[in-house]
Parts: C-alpha cells; structure tokens; sequence
C-alpha cells in the first residue's frame, strides 16, 4: 500500500535519506512525507550534522595511501579463499575448531575448553561473517588517530548509533576485569545490512574487535559460503586468518572476537563477552 502524505518515515527511509541513497523517483513522494513529520526531520538534521562531524574528522585521512594492513589483510582474504577451495577440492578440513555447546552448557557460569572428542574441524573453510571480522580488526587496529567513529567518551551515543542501525539493541560488554579498556566503535556494512565494529585496548595497547550484525536470511549464501548457520551456535575458532578469531551465533545474529592471542586467552574472553551479551 502506498504510504500517505501523514504517514510518518521509518527508520529505513531516514536512514536512506541520511545517507543520500534514496532513488531520485522517489525523492519528490518522500520530501512530501518529510514536509509532514517534524521528528523526522529533526532525526535526519541530527544525523547529517553526525555526518558531517565525522567527515570533518577523518578530513585528514582521506588523502592517505590504502593501508599497508589493508592490502596485506586483502591478499591473505585472497590466499585463504584459494586453499579454502584447495581443501573442498581435495577433501582436506580447515583449520577453524567447532566447539560445540548444548542446551545444558547454556545455563552455567562459563563453558569447558574443548577436549579432543567435544572438537572437530569445519570442512567448509572460514565463512564469510568470520572473515569480515578478521578483516575489519586487521586494518583498524593498526590506527593510531583513526581507529574508531565515536570514542569510549560517547559510548551512550555509540550504543545507541549502532543498535538503531543494525536493528538491534546493543551493550558493550565489560573487560575491565580482564584487562581491557574500550576504545570505542563503528558502523561498517554487511552482507544483511549495517554491522558493528567495538575496539578494546589493554595497558600494553594489545587491540580485541567485537564484530557483530545480522546474519541474511532465506535466500542468502550457503552457510559454509558467506555466512555460520543462522541455527549453529556452536562456539569455532579460527586461525585461517591475519589474527585468531571466536565467532557464534545467537538469535540470528553473528559475533566474532578477534585479536592476538591464544586460543585459550580468545575464548576465556569471547566466553565472558558471551555471558554478558
């Protein structure tokens, strides 16, 4: 049914038109709506003066060379996709361990470190999601003045940015027990739409990235393709990558901890940022 002149935007549409991705057919109709719906255009003032802010931010970083990470992370995407294939060829396994928990793991404190018979090997390669993750901690927490849009200093403002625009109500867990401090986020694009990017940093500047949004739905890749399972919520590790990352899945959402560390430090942490999330 075709939306009235009274009929206020959703938040899709002020989005869209935040962002200047609105088809020009359709902008005549939605500046009609606009005329008529105050919030919304005090909504899209709000988030094209953010815009602008940020811009203005990272005016200095526009003119620079592609990160020396970024290239780096792209051709290791590039390598690991060929042996990925290599193994699906050959019937070789990757090297992500799947660490599979049940109903009755869900409910306790914290979960066992895998044994020899609780893991087993993913045949499939690193999906997509996971590799986003890797990507995105490779080339931003090499940053020195840029790694984040909005510091921990506005992490109210962060939390609420981010849960509007993947649709979901987001918290940052708390790593200080462990060491970690945030550093911050951003928003970043995904295969289902937006995702998040959250950044924490210890005393000796070691960087984690939580990396999280919504898996595609019917009709999206195969899940050993671009996407987990939007059933499996096992807990896979994963090494096939620049940095080691845990990945899950939780009510059709993706999450994925990534960073330089051991398998057994990763998993204690994704394990309490599990807890908290």
């Amino acid at each position: 049914m075709k939306p009235s002149l009274h009929t206020p935007l959703s938040d899709a549409e002020i989005d869209a038109w935040i962002d200047g991705q609105v088809p020009p057919a359709d902008q005549p109709a939605l500046q009609e709506r606009l005329n008529h719906d105050a919030q919304a255009r005090e909504r899209i003032a709000q988030g094209l003066a953010l815009r602008d802010r940020l811009r203005a931010l990272h005016r200095d970083a526009l003119g620079e060379p592609v990160p020396t990470a970024l290239l780096a992370a792209a051709q290791g995407a590039q390598a690991a996709s060929a042996r990925a294939l290599r193994w699906q060829r050959w019937g070789g396994m990757a090297a992500g361990v799947v660490v599979a928990f049940g109903a009755g793991w869900m409910g306790r404190s914290h979960w066992p470190l895998p044994t020899e018979q609780q893991a087993a090997t993913t045949a499939n390669g690193l999906p997509g999601f996971a590799r986003d993750a890797v990507l995105a901690h490779v080339v931003y927490s090499p940053e020195k003045r840029h790694p984040v849009e909005v510091g921990a200093s506005e992490q109210e403002h962060l939390v609420q940015w981010l849960s509007r625009r993947t649709g979901k109500a987001l918290k940052v867990p708390d790593l200080a027990r462990q060491g970690y401090q945030l550093v911050g986020g951003r928003l970043l694009p995904g295969a289902a739409g937006a995702r998040a990017l959250f950044m924490f940093q210890n005393a000796d500047g070691v960087r984690l990235t939580l990396y999280l949004g919504a898996l595609a739905g019917p009709g999206a890749a195969p899940a050993g393709d671009d996407q987990p399972s939007r059933e499996d919520t096992a807990f896979r590790f994963t090494q096939d990558g620049p940095v080691p990352a845990f990945y899950w899945v939780d009510q059709g959402f993706g999450y994925a901890l990534s960073g330089p560390l051991s398998q057994r430090e990763l998993m204690a942490l994704a394990t309490t940022v599990y807890q908290q999330l």
